[in-house]
């Protein structure tokens, strides 16, 4: 499918103006100054939520059912939250659901099916509550193999195009709650993506197909995401920010040739962090007070960072990644004054 499109680390804290302003040049919808919290890749969930009371919040998270997602839920639905536990089929919910303490509501999302997900947008829009946090885990990564989902490669379809309409479904819901946040989880492989960032002309993958490219390139479109919404979100109580959560061992490895499992298996425990570790980030992101106006971040080990390479600081690359994704899911987007605002008209 072809489209034709016409259009290291940040050091510093919250007292650094200097820094702060060469950030936000840097990295466009950036609020200036972010907050630099105290947490290194050690920390876990339960540590950067430790004293934050959640009750009365509602987090949506994507993929519950296991890994990542899995113990975010179980870590906030101890702090108190209410979560709304999205998996696959209902039963990976429910079972999801009946392993940990709190309040949870089973929800089912099938992401490579945009119909499924409207139909899941409409039953949390129909509990009439709004969303504190939007949660989007789920993915997958480097399928050995080209698949397509309706003509798309299916990580491009799964990893973004299926949570960019969730998330226009439900934004509304979002900018309802006091302070509305956004998480979309990216990866420290966006840098894989190809050089010209994303491949609108073969989004398909007929032109070539290269499972940990593909993955890169979904996995940017994620942060470039965050940071166009960021800036549509302007003006609001909502914001949006992507997590990079480090290598770490879960089913999202399923597809990795057998060697790569076995090599995982005998020497992964020398580079690769717990599942309790590999959320920190993104709890201490949908979480911490103090981060209720910092916008448009890439966060890792709990602190935001400036992304090496050219493409997070690429405004007009984020613009045309959003038109190419309203033409790509246009019967299944709401028309939200929240998703319109700053709204850049599609090519």
């Amino acid at each position: 499918m072809s489209f034709k499109i016409t259009r290291r680390k940040f050091i510093a804290t919250s007292t650094t103006f200097t820094a702060g302003t060469a950030l936000y040049g840097t990295a466009w919808a950036q609020t200036v100054n972010p907050f630099m919290g105290p947490f290194t890749k050690e920390a876990t969930g339960e540590l950067v939520t430790e004293g934050i009371d959640l009750k009365g919040k509602t987090v949506l998270i994507t993929g519950a059912n296991s890994g990542l997602g899995f113990e975010t839920m179980r870590v906030l639905t101890m702090r108190g939250a209410h979560v709304i536990a999205v998996a696959r089929t209902m039963q990976k919910a429910k079972d999801a659901c009946a392993k940990v303490k709190g309040e949870t509501t089973p929800a089912i999302c099938e992401l490579t099916d945009f119909a499924s997900v409207v139909e899941c947008a409409d039953t949390v829009k129909a509990m009439n509550v709004p969303i504190d946090v939007l949660l989007c885990n789920a993915g997958i990564m480097e399928l050995p193999e080209l698949q397509k989902v309706n003509g798309i490669e299916k990580q491009f379809v799964v990893n973004y195009l299926g949570h960019y309409i969730l998330t226009n479904q439900l934004i509304d819901r979002v900018n309802e709650a006091k302070q509305g946040r956004v998480v979309m989880m990216s990866s420290g492989r966006y840098k894989n993506a190809p050089p010209e960032g994303i491949e609108f002309d073969n989004l398909s993958g007929d032109k070539g197909y290269d499972p940990l490219t593909a993955y890169g390139q979904s996995k940017l479109a994620d942060a470039l995401f965050a940071q166009e919404l960021s800036r549509r979100l302007g003006g609001t109580n909502t914001t949006s920010n992507s997590v990079l959560p480090g290598i770490i061992y879960t089913n999202l490895g399923r597809h990795y040739p057998k060697w790569k499992l076995l090599l995982s298996d005998v020497i992964g425990w020398t580079f690769m962090r717990s599942v309790e570790a590999g959320v920190a980030t993104g709890c201490y992101v949908a979480t911490n007070p103090k981060l209720s106006k910092v916008s448009g971040h890439m966060f890792s080990n709990c602190n935001p960072i400036t992304p090496d390479g050219p493409h997070m600081a690429d405004r007009e690359l984020a613009t045309r990644l959003w038109n190419v994704s309203v033409e790509l899911t246009a019967p299944y987007l709401v028309q939200s004054k929240t998703w319109q605002k700053n709204a850049v008209p599609v090519a």
